[in-house]
Protein backbone atom coordinates (compact mmCIF):
# COMPACT_ATOMS: atom_id res chain seq x y z
CA UNK A 1 0.00 0.00 0.00
CA UNK A 2 0.94 3.67 -0.22
CA UNK A 3 1.09 5.32 3.21
CA UNK A 4 1.61 8.90 4.34
CA UNK A 5 3.11 9.43 7.80
CA UNK A 6 2.73 12.92 9.28
CA UNK A 7 5.66 13.56 11.57
CA UNK A 8 7.50 10.78 9.77
CA UNK A 9 10.88 12.25 10.67
CA UNK A 10 10.16 12.23 14.38
CA UNK A 11 10.73 9.60 17.05
CA UNK A 12 7.69 7.34 16.64
CA UNK A 13 7.02 8.41 13.05
CA UNK A 14 10.40 7.25 11.80
CA UNK A 15 9.93 3.79 13.32
CA UNK A 16 6.56 3.54 11.57
CA UNK A 17 8.21 4.56 8.29
CA UNK A 18 10.94 1.93 8.75
CA UNK A 19 8.45 -0.84 9.53
CA UNK A 20 6.30 0.05 6.54
CA UNK A 21 9.29 0.08 4.19
CA UNK A 22 10.59 -3.18 5.65
CA UNK A 23 7.42 -4.98 4.64
CA UNK A 24 7.42 -3.49 1.14
CA UNK A 25 4.98 -0.61 1.40
CA UNK A 26 5.47 2.70 -0.41
CA UNK A 27 5.85 5.56 2.07
CA UNK A 28 5.81 9.35 2.13
CA UNK A 29 6.29 11.64 5.10
CA UNK A 30 4.82 15.07 5.81
CA UNK A 31 6.96 17.26 8.06
CA UNK A 32 8.01 20.87 8.58
CA UNK A 33 11.71 20.05 8.64
CA UNK A 34 14.02 18.31 6.20
CA UNK A 35 14.82 14.65 6.94
CA UNK A 36 17.31 13.40 4.34
CA UNK A 37 18.01 10.26 6.38
CA UNK A 38 14.37 9.19 5.96
CA UNK A 39 14.50 9.90 2.22
CA UNK A 40 17.66 7.79 2.05
CA UNK A 41 15.68 4.91 3.53
CA UNK A 42 13.36 5.11 0.52
CA UNK A 43 10.55 7.41 1.64
CA UNK A 44 9.24 10.40 -0.29
CA UNK A 45 9.08 13.71 1.58
CA UNK A 46 6.48 16.49 1.59
CA UNK A 47 7.45 19.59 3.52
CA UNK A 48 4.75 21.70 5.06
CA UNK A 49 2.83 22.75 8.16
CA UNK A 50 -0.19 20.88 9.49
CA UNK A 51 -2.04 24.18 9.62
CA UNK A 52 -1.66 24.60 5.85
CA UNK A 53 -4.76 22.76 4.62
CA UNK A 54 -3.72 22.82 0.96
CA UNK A 55 -0.28 21.36 1.70
CA UNK A 56 -1.79 18.60 3.83
CA UNK A 57 -4.37 17.73 1.16
CA UNK A 58 -1.71 17.61 -1.56
CA UNK A 59 0.36 15.16 0.51
CA UNK A 60 -2.69 12.90 0.98
CA UNK A 61 -3.21 12.41 -2.77
CA UNK A 62 -3.18 8.76 -3.83
CA UNK A 63 -2.75 7.35 -0.32
CA UNK A 64 -4.28 4.10 0.89
CA UNK A 65 -3.77 5.10 4.51
CA UNK A 66 -2.59 8.12 6.48
CA UNK A 67 -0.81 7.72 9.82
CA UNK A 68 -1.28 11.00 11.68
CA UNK A 69 1.59 11.07 14.18
CA UNK A 70 2.70 14.72 14.16
CA UNK A 71 1.66 16.81 17.16
CA UNK A 72 2.81 19.58 19.45
CA UNK A 73 3.86 17.93 22.72
CA UNK A 74 4.79 19.42 26.09
CA UNK A 75 3.31 20.20 29.48
CA UNK A 76 3.28 23.99 29.19
CA UNK A 77 2.74 26.76 26.66
CA UNK A 78 0.19 29.11 25.14
CA UNK A 79 -3.14 27.55 24.19
CA UNK A 80 -2.86 28.52 20.53
CA UNK A 81 0.59 26.93 20.18
CA UNK A 82 -1.08 23.56 20.95
CA UNK A 83 -4.51 24.16 19.43
CA UNK A 84 -3.16 25.09 16.00
CA UNK A 85 -1.15 21.94 15.23
CA UNK A 86 -3.09 19.47 17.39
CA UNK A 87 -6.69 20.41 16.65
CA UNK A 88 -6.68 22.53 13.51
CA UNK A 89 -3.92 20.34 12.07
CA UNK A 90 -5.87 17.16 12.76
CA UNK A 91 -8.96 18.63 11.12
CA UNK A 92 -6.82 19.46 8.07
CA UNK A 93 -5.64 15.83 7.93
CA UNK A 94 -9.24 14.59 8.10
CA UNK A 95 -10.29 17.06 5.40
CA UNK A 96 -7.29 16.12 3.25
CA UNK A 97 -8.21 12.43 3.49
CA UNK A 98 -11.80 13.18 2.50
CA UNK A 99 -10.77 15.42 -0.38
CA UNK A 100 -8.36 12.85 -1.81
CA UNK A 101 -10.53 9.79 -1.15
CA UNK A 102 -8.13 8.22 1.37
CA UNK A 103 -10.01 5.24 2.87
CA UNK A 104 -8.12 4.84 6.20
CA UNK A 105 -6.77 7.14 8.90
CA UNK A 106 -4.74 5.97 11.91
CA UNK A 107 -4.28 8.66 14.56
CA UNK A 108 -1.74 8.70 17.39
CA UNK A 109 -3.44 9.99 20.53
CA UNK A 110 -2.37 9.78 24.19
CA UNK A 111 -3.69 8.33 27.47
CA UNK A 112 -3.35 11.84 28.91
CA UNK A 113 -6.63 12.70 27.15
CA UNK A 114 -8.46 11.03 30.04
CA UNK A 115 -6.13 12.05 32.88
CA UNK A 116 -8.24 13.69 35.60
CA UNK A 117 -5.65 14.12 38.39
CA UNK A 118 -6.59 10.84 40.04
CA UNK A 119 -4.76 7.53 39.94
CA UNK A 120 -5.89 5.39 37.02
CA UNK A 121 -5.20 1.71 37.56
CA UNK A 122 -6.14 -0.78 34.86
CA UNK A 123 -8.84 1.45 33.36
CA UNK A 124 -10.09 0.71 29.86
CA UNK A 125 -11.29 2.74 26.89
CA UNK A 126 -14.71 3.34 28.48
CA UNK A 127 -13.16 5.77 30.98
CA UNK A 128 -14.63 9.24 30.29
CA UNK A 129 -12.86 12.43 29.30
CA UNK A 130 -12.46 14.80 32.27
CA UNK A 131 -14.52 17.97 32.56
CA UNK A 132 -11.41 20.16 32.77
CA UNK A 133 -7.69 19.97 31.98
CA UNK A 134 -4.67 21.57 33.61
CA UNK A 135 -2.48 21.50 30.51
CA UNK A 136 -3.18 22.44 26.88
CA UNK A 137 -1.48 19.29 25.58
CA UNK A 138 -3.96 16.68 26.89
CA UNK A 139 -6.87 19.03 26.24
CA UNK A 140 -6.00 19.60 22.58
CA UNK A 141 -5.12 15.94 22.06
CA UNK A 142 -8.56 15.02 23.45
CA UNK A 143 -10.23 17.42 21.03
CA UNK A 144 -8.20 15.93 18.17
CA UNK A 145 -9.09 12.38 19.17
CA UNK A 146 -12.78 13.27 19.27
CA UNK A 147 -12.53 14.80 15.78
CA UNK A 148 -10.99 11.60 14.44
CA UNK A 149 -13.61 9.38 16.10
CA UNK A 150 -16.46 11.55 14.81
CA UNK A 151 -14.96 11.47 11.29
CA UNK A 152 -15.31 7.69 11.02
CA UNK A 153 -17.55 6.76 8.10
CA UNK A 154 -17.79 4.15 5.33
CA UNK A 155 -15.73 6.50 3.14
CA UNK A 156 -13.04 7.20 5.76
CA UNK A 157 -12.40 4.54 8.40
CA UNK A 158 -10.61 5.96 11.43
CA UNK A 159 -8.95 4.68 14.59
CA UNK A 160 -6.96 6.32 17.41
CA UNK A 161 -4.22 4.69 19.48
CA UNK A 162 -3.10 5.85 22.92
CA UNK A 163 0.49 4.65 23.46
CA UNK A 164 1.74 5.64 26.90
CA UNK A 165 5.17 7.20 27.57
CA UNK A 166 7.02 5.97 24.49
CA UNK A 167 10.72 5.26 25.04
CA UNK A 168 13.57 3.63 23.18
CA UNK A 169 16.62 4.40 21.02
CA UNK A 170 16.56 7.81 19.25
CA UNK A 171 14.21 9.31 21.84
CA UNK A 172 14.85 13.07 22.01
CA UNK A 173 12.20 14.03 24.55
CA UNK A 174 11.10 11.75 27.40
CA UNK A 175 14.34 10.06 28.43
CA UNK A 176 16.69 13.01 27.68
CA UNK A 177 14.55 15.35 29.80
CA UNK A 178 14.55 12.88 32.68
CA UNK A 179 18.32 12.34 32.51
CA UNK A 180 19.04 16.08 32.21
CA UNK A 181 17.07 16.73 35.39
CA UNK A 182 18.98 13.97 37.18
CA UNK A 183 22.34 15.34 36.03
CA UNK A 184 21.36 18.79 37.26
CA UNK A 185 20.17 17.51 40.62
CA UNK A 186 16.70 18.94 40.00
CA UNK A 187 14.70 15.70 39.79
CA UNK A 188 12.49 15.32 42.88
CA UNK A 189 10.51 12.24 43.79
CA UNK A 190 6.91 13.40 43.95
CA UNK A 191 4.68 11.41 46.29
CA UNK A 192 5.46 8.26 48.27
CA UNK A 193 7.07 6.41 45.35
CA UNK A 194 4.57 3.57 45.12
CA UNK A 195 2.71 4.72 42.01
CA UNK A 196 2.71 2.36 39.02
CA UNK A 197 3.02 3.60 35.45
CA UNK A 198 2.81 2.11 31.95
CA UNK A 199 5.50 2.65 29.33
CA UNK A 200 5.61 1.67 25.67
CA UNK A 201 8.69 0.60 23.76
CA UNK A 202 8.84 2.51 20.50
CA UNK A 203 9.10 -0.49 18.16
CA UNK A 204 5.98 -2.03 19.71
CA UNK A 205 4.19 1.34 19.53
CA UNK A 206 5.00 1.57 15.82
CA UNK A 207 3.89 -1.99 15.14
CA UNK A 208 0.57 -1.31 16.88
CA UNK A 209 -0.11 1.46 14.36
CA UNK A 210 0.50 -0.93 11.44
CA UNK A 211 -1.79 -3.52 13.02
CA UNK A 212 -4.50 -0.88 13.41
CA UNK A 213 -4.20 0.15 9.75
CA UNK A 214 -4.41 -3.46 8.61
CA UNK A 215 -7.46 -4.10 10.82
CA UNK A 216 -9.43 -1.10 9.53
CA UNK A 217 -12.18 -2.55 7.36
CA UNK A 218 -15.90 -1.95 6.86
CA UNK A 219 -17.82 -3.53 9.71
CA UNK A 220 -14.70 -3.99 11.83
CA UNK A 221 -14.96 -3.03 15.53
CA UNK A 222 -11.68 -1.16 15.00
CA UNK A 223 -13.34 1.56 12.89
CA UNK A 224 -14.24 4.54 15.05
CA UNK A 225 -12.51 3.08 18.11
CA UNK A 226 -9.67 4.03 20.44
CA UNK A 227 -7.09 1.69 22.01
CA UNK A 228 -4.61 1.89 24.85
CA UNK A 229 -1.14 0.63 23.90
CA UNK A 230 1.70 -0.24 26.29
CA UNK A 231 4.09 -3.08 27.18
CA UNK A 232 1.44 -4.46 29.52
CA UNK A 233 3.97 -4.41 32.37
CA UNK A 234 3.42 -1.33 34.56
CA UNK A 235 6.48 -0.40 36.61
CA UNK A 236 6.67 1.13 40.06
CA UNK A 237 7.84 4.48 38.77
CA UNK A 238 10.39 5.78 41.25
CA UNK A 239 12.30 2.54 41.92
CA UNK A 240 12.38 2.08 38.13
CA UNK A 241 13.80 5.59 37.64
CA UNK A 242 16.39 5.10 40.39
CA UNK A 243 17.53 1.79 38.89
CA UNK A 244 17.80 3.44 35.47
CA UNK A 245 19.95 6.25 36.87
CA UNK A 246 22.18 3.74 38.66
CA UNK A 247 22.73 1.80 35.42
CA UNK A 248 23.87 5.03 33.75
CA UNK A 249 26.04 6.11 36.72
CA UNK A 250 23.97 9.25 37.18
CA UNK A 251 23.08 10.93 40.49
CA UNK A 252 20.08 9.35 42.16
CA UNK A 253 16.95 11.24 43.20
CA UNK A 254 18.06 13.32 46.16
CA UNK A 255 14.88 14.68 47.69
CA UNK A 256 11.18 13.96 47.96
CA UNK A 257 8.15 16.23 48.05
CA UNK A 258 4.51 15.46 48.66
CA UNK A 259 2.02 15.69 45.83
CA UNK A 260 0.26 18.57 47.61
CA UNK A 261 3.49 20.55 47.92
CA UNK A 262 4.54 19.75 44.33
CA UNK A 263 1.20 20.89 42.96
CA UNK A 264 1.41 24.12 44.98
CA UNK A 265 4.91 24.77 43.63
CA UNK A 266 3.81 23.88 40.11
CA UNK A 267 0.88 26.29 40.34
CA UNK A 268 3.18 29.08 41.55
CA UNK A 269 5.62 28.47 38.69
CA UNK A 270 2.77 28.46 36.16
CA UNK A 271 1.60 31.83 37.49
CA UNK A 272 5.14 33.20 37.34
CA UNK A 273 5.67 32.05 33.76
CA UNK A 274 2.25 33.33 32.74
CA UNK A 275 2.52 36.82 34.27
CA UNK A 276 6.12 37.82 33.54
CA UNK A 277 6.09 36.01 30.99
CA UNK A 278 9.14 33.75 30.94
CA UNK A 279 10.42 31.71 28.02
CA UNK A 280 10.49 27.94 27.92
CA UNK A 281 8.66 25.62 30.30
CA UNK A 282 8.51 25.60 34.11
CA UNK A 283 10.44 22.70 35.59
CA UNK A 284 7.25 21.67 37.36
CA UNK A 285 3.54 22.22 36.71
CA UNK A 286 0.42 20.92 38.46
CA UNK A 287 -0.15 18.46 35.61
CA UNK A 288 3.44 17.19 35.75
CA UNK A 289 3.34 16.86 39.55
CA UNK A 290 0.22 14.69 39.34
CA UNK A 291 1.76 12.56 36.57
CA UNK A 292 4.88 12.00 38.72
CA UNK A 293 2.96 11.01 41.85
CA UNK A 294 -0.10 9.09 40.71
CA UNK A 295 -0.60 5.74 39.03
CA UNK A 296 -1.52 5.64 35.35
CA UNK A 297 -1.59 2.23 33.76
CA UNK A 298 -4.19 0.84 31.40
CA UNK A 299 -5.99 -2.30 30.30
CA UNK A 300 -4.70 -3.25 26.82
CA UNK A 301 -6.90 -6.33 26.44
CA UNK A 302 -9.05 -4.63 23.80
CA UNK A 303 -5.97 -3.96 21.64
CA UNK A 304 -4.86 -7.56 22.13
CA UNK A 305 -8.28 -8.86 21.12
CA UNK A 306 -9.26 -6.56 18.24
CA UNK A 307 -5.87 -5.52 16.81
CA UNK A 308 -3.96 -8.70 17.55
CA UNK A 309 -1.48 -6.55 19.49
CA UNK A 310 1.02 -8.30 21.74
CA UNK A 311 4.27 -6.60 22.78
CA UNK A 312 7.28 -8.27 21.19
CA UNK A 313 9.59 -6.93 23.89
CA UNK A 314 9.43 -7.40 27.64
CA UNK A 315 10.14 -4.31 29.72
CA UNK A 316 13.49 -5.85 30.65
CA UNK A 317 14.49 -6.36 27.02
CA UNK A 318 13.18 -2.94 25.96
CA UNK A 319 15.09 -1.20 28.73
CA UNK A 320 18.29 -3.10 27.87
CA UNK A 321 18.08 -1.93 24.24
CA UNK A 322 17.40 1.64 25.38
CA UNK A 323 20.30 1.64 27.86
CA UNK A 324 22.67 0.32 25.19
CA UNK A 325 21.66 3.17 22.86
CA UNK A 326 22.08 5.77 25.62
CA UNK A 327 25.51 4.44 26.57
CA UNK A 328 26.57 4.51 22.90
CA UNK A 329 25.58 8.18 22.69
CA UNK A 330 27.71 8.99 25.74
Amino acid sequence: MYALVTGGGGFLGRYIVEQLLARGDEVAIFARGDYPEVVTLGARQFRGDLQDAEAVAAACAGCDVVFHIAAKAGHWGPWESFYGPNVRGTQNVIDGCRKQGVPRLVHCSSPSVIFDNTSQEGVNEDYPYPERYESPYPHTKALAEQLVTAANSPELLTVSLRPHLIFGPRDRHLMPALLASARGGTLPQVGDGTNRVDLTYVEDAARAHLLAADALAPGSPVAGSVYFISQGEPVTLWPWIKALLAELDLPSVRFRVSLKAARALGGALELLYRTLPLRGEPRLTRFLASEFAQSHWYDISRARRELGYAPEYTMEAALARTLAALQEED
